[in-house]
């Protein structure tokens, strides 16, 4: 995908993240972290993961990864969502050839149910086409049954676990493939 925008229906457009939407991006990726998360993580924690993980310096740092691909969603010029998508050695349970990982993907709660997650994740699996994949992984929280869901409707299907997290707090991940 280049550094264009997508329009696509429901007055959504998908771009390419650049260096200038570093802030904008850290302080939703941070918040949509805690939104989805902070109920079921130690406080002290969370915030561990947060600051290292979300800061400026972070997004910046990905945004000019040309190995990354951090995509922004947005409505009526609100970000909405984004997905990051990188070539990076799979865990072992991953054993599909040319396998790129979406490494993250999030959307407000505001446009769930709305088509978002969608029109999103066709932009991300365009994304991983671009850097040469065949097929996509990803890991989610074994606790995340709404993302389970959705990543199963994508046809992605359970491959195995991996070890996330959340400051020293160690949690279960299921990996999830699918072809491109």
């Amino acid at each position: 995908m280049n550094a264009s925008t997508t329009r696509f229906s429901g007055n959504l457009d998908v771009r390419r993240g650049v260096v200038a939407d570093a802030a904008a991006l850290a302080e939703f990726a941070a918040r949509s972290f805690a939104d989805a998360f902070a109920a079921d993580n130690n406080p002290d924690d969370l915030q561990a993961h947060l600051t290292a993980s979300f800061g400026v310096p972070q997004q910046t740092r990905e945004l000019q990864d040309p190995g990354e691909i951090t995509l922004l969603a947005q409505s009526a010029g609100a970000l909405v969502g984004y997905a990051q998508v990188r070539a990076k050695q799979p865990p072992d349970c991953v054993t599909r050839p040319n396998a790129v990982e979406i490494h993250r993907f999030y959307v407000d709660r505001s446009a769930h149910g709305k088509g978002v997650a969608q029109q999103l994740m066709n932009a991300a699996f365009d994304a991983a086409r671009g850097l040469q994949g065949k097929h996509v992984w990803l890991s989610v929280w074994e606790r995340n049954p709404r993302a389970i869901a959705f990543y199963g409707k994508c046809g992605f299907v359970d491959v195995g676990s991996t070890d996330f997290f959340v400051g020293p707090d160690r949690q279960t991940d299921r990996v999830l493939v699918a072809t491109l």
